[in-house]
C-alpha cells in the first residue's frame, strides 16, 4: 500500500476481505470465476485499489458462505464508510503518507510516539514546529511550510478534544537539548510539553542520556492501537524518502514489546517532567 492514499475503513475493509478469502481456502482467480469479474478486480479489491460496491459486498458473501448476519452487516457498514472521503480531502493536498497518517492518528484509541532527536509531534508549538520543518526541508515553499504547520496543530488540537485517544510521547533526553527556533521557541516548547502533560489522556515519558543504548534508540516510530478486530494495531515508521506503515503480526508484536521497554526504561512520569522544567529554566536564559 505504500505511496497511495487509503483511508482507514479502506484499509479495514481490504484487510477484511483477504482474511475471508484465506479462510474460504480460496484463490484469487476461483473467486474472480464465481463473480464472472477478472481476477484483477479481485486483487484491487483486496488491497484498497479499487472500490467495493455493496452488491460486491453481498456477492462474496454469498461466495465465502457468510451466514453470520452480524459479520455480513460489519462488511456492508465498512463498504459505506470506505466509500466516504478521507482527511486528504477535508485538509487540502496532503502526501499520501501524511493523510494515511493523519487518518489513522484520528481513528486510533490510542497512540504511542517515540521520538529521538525532536520533540514528538502532538506536544509541538507552532513556532517550534514551523522551525523543524523549515530546517529538515530547507527548500519547501513557504506556502507548503505554513500548510504544514496549521495540519499539525489541527492534529495538536484532537488531544483536546472529548473521544481524544490515549497518548502516551517517549522522547529520548536528546530531544530536549537540541536547540530548534532559538531559546524562546525552546521555553515555551518545554511550557507546553508541561502543560500537555496535564490533561489526563498525555502521558510524557524521559529516556535520560545516562540510559547508555536501548531498544529502538536509532528507530523512532509511532504506534497506533485501533480498538478494530478488523485492524488491532499500526506502526508507522519514517524512513529517508518514504514512510511505511506496519500491520504484520510479528511485526506489530516486535513494536508492542519495544513500547513496553521504552516505558520501563524511560523516567516514571513526575520525573520525566521534573527534566523538562529544567531544560525550560535552562532555556530562559
Amino acid at each position: 500500500m505504500a505511496g497511495t492514499y487509503l483511508t482507514l475503513r479502506q484499509r479495514q475493509l481490504a484487510r477484511r476481505l483477504r482474511e475471508l478469502r484465506h479462510g474460504s481456502g480460496m484463490t484469487v482467480e476461483q473467486v474472480a470465476e464465481k463473480m464472472l469479474c477478472s481476477p484483477a478486480k479481485i486483487s484491487r479489491m483486496e488491497t484498497g485499489q479499487r472500490g467495493v460496491s455493496l452488491r460486491d459486498v453481498r456477492e462474496l458473501c454469498r461466495i465465502y458462505g457468510i451466514e453470520n448476519q452480524n459479520v455480513a452487516a460489519q462488511l456492508m457498514n465498512l463498504a459505506r464508510e470506505a466509500r466516504q472521503p478521507g482527511f486528504k480531502q477535508e485538509w487540502g493536498e496532503l502526501s499520501d503518507a501524511l493523510a494515511t497518517f493523519v487518518d489513522l492518528e484520528s481513528s486510533a484509541v490510542a497512540v504511542s510516539e517515540f521520538q529521538i532527536t525532536y520533540v514528538p509531534s502532538l506536544l509541538q508549538t507552532e513556532e517550534y514546529a514551523r522551525a523543524l520543518i523549515r530546517g529538515m526541508l530547507p527548500r519547501i515553499a513557504p506556502d507548503v511550510l505554513e500548510h504544514r504547520v496549521e495540519v499539525r496543530m489541527k492534529r495538536k488540537a484532537r488531544l483536546r478534544e472529548p473521544d481524544a485517544p490515549r497518548y502516551w510521547a517517549l522522547l529520548d533526553e536528546a530531544a530536549l537539548l537540541r536547540r530548534v527556533g532559538g531559546a524562546a521557541t525552546m521555553h515555551a516548547q518545554m511550557q507546553a510539553v508541561l502543560e500537555a502533560a496535564q490533561l489526563p489522556n498525555v502521558t510524557v515519558q524521559v529516556i535520560p542520556l545516562d540510559l547508555g543504548a536501548y531498544m529502538c534508540a536509532d528507530n523512532p516510530f509511532v504506534y497506533f492501537e485501533i480498538g478494530d478486530a478488523t485492524m488491532p494495531a499500526v506502526v508507522f515508521i519514517e524512513l529517508l524518502g518514504r514512510a511505511e506503515y506496519l500491520e504484520k503480526q510479528e511485526d506489530l508484536e516486535g513494536y508492542r514489546e519495544a513500547v513496553d521497554r521504552l516505558r520501563a526504561a524511560a523516567l516514571n512520569p513526575q520525573a520525566s517532567l521534573d527534566v523538562v522544567a529544567e531544560a525550560s529554566e535552562r532555556y530562559r536564559f
